[in-house]
């Protein structure tokens, strides 16, 4: 008897994704969508026409605009969040990443749709630049790479 195993592949030629971006921090911001889209494209082989970019002012409002494409009756495969939170002086660094992440797990669960938390919570403006392309990689690529992994995961359990 042999274990039957399910592994992900990045092709995805006929998968449509989503990405939502924060316009805030928007230097950083950019670059994790360049990431993302190097990887879609070239990894992922997905057709530019399939993949829809949606701008929001900031990584709080990124979960329910999340929700609305999960929705949507353009039936997307998945969803890349990407944003950009710097630890500040006050609380609203913890708000901000916290209710963000939190929404997002839950549009996942309650939409069973897979979407990649690409956004930084970061203490500094260097740590950002090192995640957005830089020592640590760009996260917005492996946010990308996550969705392709997970849509094909999916499929095969379908």
């Amino acid at each position: 008897m042999s274990i039957k195993v399910i592994e992900g592949n990045k092709p995805c030629r006929d998968g449509k994704f989503a990405i939502v971006v924060s316009r805030f921090n928007s230097l950083i911001c950019e670059r994790l969508v360049e990431g993302a889209l190097d990887v879609l494209k070239r990894e992922g082989e997905v057709k530019e026409e399939n993949i829809t970019l949606v701008r929001v002012p900031g990584a709080i409002e990124i979960p329910v605009v999340c929700e609305k494409l999960a929705s949507s009756n353009e039936k997307y495969d998945a969803i890349i969040a990407l944003g950009c939170v710097i630890r500040g002086s006050t609380y609203h660094f913890e708000v901000v990443a916290n209710e963000c992440a939190k929404g997002l797990t839950q549009v996942t669960l309650q939409k069973n749709i897979p979407i990649a938390n690409g956004v930084l919570t970061v203490d500094t403006l260097e740590q950002a630049v090192e995640r957005a392309g830089s020592h640590a990689g760009n996260k917005g690529a492996e946010a990308a790479s996550s969705v392709l992994e997970m849509v094909n995961v999916i499929n095969q359990i379908k």
